[in-house]
């Protein structure tokens, strides 16, 4: 791969982590004018809840991308909050269900405009097509970066 192409794919990567830190950085700032005693992570395992209630700590943590430790302390502090509550698993007694309690539930109604808000505020002069485009880079890249993710040392096709 030429330097050119190396240092492009560099700074693409560097401005995704911009993205990520202001979109944590956009979500803080609403917790902290709302005085709300959350964190971006739990937000995160809410949004998660929001859309599919009643799943397993670990399908939390593969949509989220976090570590099952990290998943457990999230969970556990949700669950001090009374926003979330564990439930054993009926098929199989190891795993818990993590349901979001009719307090987080609530939390949706009044957080769900600050992401959508977001979003708009990050689409903004953009058409979707652009946004579709950066979306298949980035899926190539994790694609071309599976092998690797996964322990092969075969190098993906130019």
């Amino acid at each position: 791969m030429s330097d050119a192409k190396n240092e492009i794919i560099a700074e693409f990567t560097k401005e995704i982590l911009r993205v990520n830190l202001a979109f944590r950085q956009y979500i803080q700032a609403k917790l902290r004018a709302e005085n709300m005693d959350l964190t971006f992570e739990m937000v995160q395992v809410l949004g998660c809840l929001w859309t599919s209630d009643g799943i397993n700590q670990q399908e939390i943590a593969n949509i989220t991308v976090k570590d099952k430790a990290s998943m457990t302390y999230l969970i556990d502090n949700l669950t001090k909050r009374r926003l979330v509550y564990r439930q054993e698993d009926t098929n199989d007694r190891r795993n818990k269900i993590i349901f979001l309690t009719d307090t987080g539930k609530a939390l949706q109604a009044k957080m769900q405009p600050w992401l959508w808000e977001m979003h708009d505020f990050a689409g903004s002069d953009m058409p979707a097509e652009m946004i579709t485009g950066c979306m298949k880079v980035l899926e190539k890249f994790r694609e071309n970066l599976r092998p690797a993710c996964d322990g092969c040392t075969e190098k993906p096709h130019n």
